[in-house]
């Protein structure tokens, strides 16, 4: 269940995909500081009709199904687990920890995301108090499927302080005035949270969208960088000694003795999708079924006539963490046209892979791009340009669907290892980087470091 869209996929045994489907939703956004979903509709009905859609097109019942998504995220149910709230997104001001009016979070300290879930959950219960359920999106999807508000461990984590060893923490969760009941199940990953109705579908529980694109992608050796090109944009790069970076993320890798270090930008569709449609060009035409003649090319015109955009239509993430930053674009002339405002744009999301990957200490050998973005050649070409690196993508851009597959094989006892997850990595194309447009790139990467420092904001 992505930010525009729930994707679905059925795979065999081999890794390859038999059958898939997309159910797109709107993400709303009124306000810079607001980002939030119809949870009936994105979080309930849309998993309902992807499965459908999906499950019509085989033979037989499937052995299992996971779902996977965006965390944190939260909304209120009622008995039947419909949602009665809107679905609070990540980064929304609601549950930020500077709110609507204060300060902003210090730069370099990504401390206030880890208890935005905590946060979400107070702003849950006092819109709604006494609701039958406070649950994350990948918990209403998993209800509507069997009747079990299952998340899986992983999930449970992103809401920071509320899981201890595990489980609920009911001290903290009596401060906040719920109980333990009005949560998601916790269910051990592998494990089965209930079955499809009329059916031996097992149903585990939800997942991490980042976490099943990791274990599908490739992304398994020392300098290997995942990029998720999603409508967040996430970095991941893979190093062998932990290392902690002011503003970034570490954690272990699911490969023995290797870790990942990055994180999420606003810097992705999001962004890129909106650049375009103030060109005048279709937003997301790196769409499946998409006409080619959509997407101008990409390294088309004089590579030094390209301006540079510092993407923060939302503030920024990785590594600021400050959402007062704003979106400007420097070095446009009257003579450059929209291709050279949208390869800026592509480009932009290179330039914030290199600067995560630089600021990671990380020597990058090559960058694995999955997500609906890694379709677009003129923006893994511009990322390719931007970084100096080969990008290799993905055979299946579903990447979260592909994982989640995997976690249902895992759940029906037809896979044990999760390492195993491995084999299912396929490499789609790789793009090299074109040296004429890779020497002016780096020029402006000069001038996107020094601009896009993360120190300027608008006055108040």
């Amino acid at each position: 269940m992505g930010t525009t869209a729930v994707k679905a996929v059925a795979v065999d045994a081999a890794g390859r995909v038999v059958a898939r489907a997309r159910v797109p939703h709107r993400v709303i956004t009124p306000t810079p500081d607001v980002l939030e979903h119809d949870a009936l509709r994105a979080w309930r009905h849309g998993p309902r009709r992807a499965l459908a859609e999906v499950a019509a097109s085989l033979d037989g019942p499937a052995a299992a199904v996971v779902v996977a998504s965006m965390v944190p995220s939260i909304t209120a149910v009622d008995r039947r687990g419909i949602p009665r709230l809107p679905g609070l997104l990540y980064g929304d001001v609601r549950a930020r920890d500077d709110g609507p009016d204060g300060p902003a979070a210090r730069p370099d300290d990504n401390g206030g995301e880890r208890e935005e879930g905590r946060r979400m959950l107070a702003w849950a219960v006092a819109e709604l108090p006494g609701a039958a359920g406070y649950w994350p999106c990948q918990a209403v999807a998993t209800h509507a499927l069997c009747g079990v508000p299952g998340v899986d461990s992983a999930t449970a984590t992103s809401f920071g302080s509320l899981l201890r060893r595990g489980r609920w923490d009911r001290a903290v969760l009596a401060e906040l005035g719920v109980s333990e009941d009005q949560l998601a199940t916790v269910v051990p990953l592998g494990l089965a949270a209930g079955t499809l109705p009329g059916s031996p579908t097992v149903v585990g529980g939800g997942s991490i969208d980042a976490f099943c694109e990791q274990i599908v992608s490739g992304a398994a050796r020392p300098g290997d960088v995942l990029v998720i090109f999603g409508a967040t944009l996430v970095v991941w790069a893979v190093g062998e000694e932990w290392v902690e970076v002011p503003g970034l993320t570490s954690f272990p890798s699911t490969e023995p003795g290797q870790f990942l270090v990055g994180g999420p930008s606003n810097a992705g569709a999001l962004f890129v999708d909106w650049a375009r449609a103030l060109t005048g060009c279709p937003p997301r035409a790196y769409r499946r079924g998409a006409p080619e003649r959509a997407e101008p090319d990409g390294r088309a015109g004089d590579p030094a006539r390209v301006p540079v955009w510092l993407p923060y239509v939302r503030g920024e993430r990785a590594p600021f963490h400050d959402p007062r930053l704003h979106a400007s674009l420097h070095g446009l002339d009257i003579a450059q046209g929209s291709d050279a405002v949208v390869r800026a744009a592509h480009e932009a999301t290179g330039f914030v892979v290199r600067r995560l990957v630089e600021q990671s200490g990380i020597r990058a050998h090559r960058v694995v791009a999955t997500g609906g973005g890694s379709r677009s050649t003129a923006w893994m070409e511009a990322v390719a340009d931007a970084t100096g690196l080969p990008v290799d993508t993905v055979a299946v851009p579903e990447g979260a669907a592909l994982g989640a597959a995997f976690l249902a094989r895992l759940v029906s006892g037809l896979e044990s290892d999760l390492h195993a997850s491995g084999t299912w990595a396929r490499t789609g194309r790789r793009i090299e980087p074109d040296p004429t447009w890779a020497a002016a790139a780096a020029e402006r990467y000069l001038r996107f470091a020094e601009r896009g420092s993360g120190v300027w904001a608008p006055d108040p």
